[in-house]
C-alpha cells in the first residue's frame, strides 16, 4: 500500500461533513460515516439514506471477464441485470452480457485491478457515489424520483435494474444484506452531490433522512 497515495473522498463528502457526523475511526480510509445524532434509527425506520460510497470496488469488461472471474472464485452471475453476494457481504454485478462490478473486501477489489489479466478482459475505474435507501416508506422516495415500480425487485432477489432516477442514471438492487431491508444504488460520481441531495431532500418530507452505517448494521 503506497502511504502517500491520496485519500479518496465520497463524492458527497461536503455534505456530509456539512451535517457533523462521527466518523469511522481515525486511520480507516476512505472515510465513513457512522451516525450523524441520536435521531438515526428513527430516521432510518421511516426513509433512511446513508452514502456507502467509501466501499472499495472494481469493474472489468469484456469477452473474457466472466471466465476470468470464475477462475478467481467468484460467484459469477450467470445472467444479465443480476447479481450474486459475496462470502464477505460484498457483491459481484453483472451490468450487461460482459461487464461487472465487484464490490466488497478490498483485497478482492484490488486483486482485480492489480492482477494481469486474460486477453479479453479489460479494467473498468468504478468511481461510483453509492448509496443505501430503507425504510417503511422508501417506496414512497422511489416512486417520486423514478417510474419504475422496485417492489418488483422483492420477488427476484438476484436481479438489479438499470434505470434512471431523478434524471440520473443509476444501478439499483434490492438487498437484506443489512438490519434493514434495503435498496442499494450507484450513480456515476460526478451526479452524486445532486442526487444525494435530491434523494435526502424528499426523505425528510417523508420523516426520515440522512443515516449512518451503524443504524444499517
Amino acid at each position: 500500500m503506497n502511504v502517500n497515495a491520496p485519500v479518496l473522498l465520497s463524492p458527497v463528502h461536503a455534505a456530509l461533513l456539512a451535517r457533523n457526523p462521527v466518523w469511522s475511526e481515525a486511520g480507516v480510509t476512505p472515510p465513513a460515516v457512522l451516525g450523524f445524532d441520536g435521531n438515526d434509527a428513527q430516521r432510518a425506520a421511516a426513509v433512511g439514506i446513508a452514502d456507502l460510497s467509501h466501499l472499495p470496488r472494481a469493474g472489468a469488461k469484456g469477452p473474457g471477464t466472466a471466465d476470468w472471474l470464475a477462475a478467481m472464485g467468484l460467484p459469477v452471475p450467470l445472467q444479465p441485470n443480476s447479481w450474486n453476494q459475496l462470502p464477505d457481504g460484498g457483491l459481484i454485478a453483472r451490468l450487461g452480457l460482459t461487464e461487472f462490478l465487484v464490490e466488497g473486501d478490498a483485497s478482492i477489489t484490488d486483486t482485480l485491478m492489480q492482477t494481469d489479466r486474460a486477453a479479453g478482459v479489460y479494467p473498468v475505474l468504478r468511481q461510483d457515489a453509492s448509496f443505501a435507501l430503507c425504510g417503511a416508506r422508501v417506496n414512497e422516495l422511489l416512486l417520486q424520483t423514478c417510474n419504475v415500480d422496485f417492489r418488483t425487485l422483492d420477488a427476484e432477489p438476484s436481479k438489479l435494474i438499470l434505470t434512471s432516477m431523478a434524471g440520473v442514471g443509476v444501478t439499483i438492487l434490492y438487498t437484506r444484506t443489512f438490519t434493514h431491508p434495503c435498496y442499494r444504488l450507484w450513480c456515476d460520481g460526478t451526479y452524486g452531490l445532486y442526487l444525494w441531495d435530491t434523494l435526502v431532500g424528499i426523505a425528510e418530507e417523508l420523516g426520515g433522512g440522512c443515516i449512518g452505517l451503524n443504524a444499517l448494521r
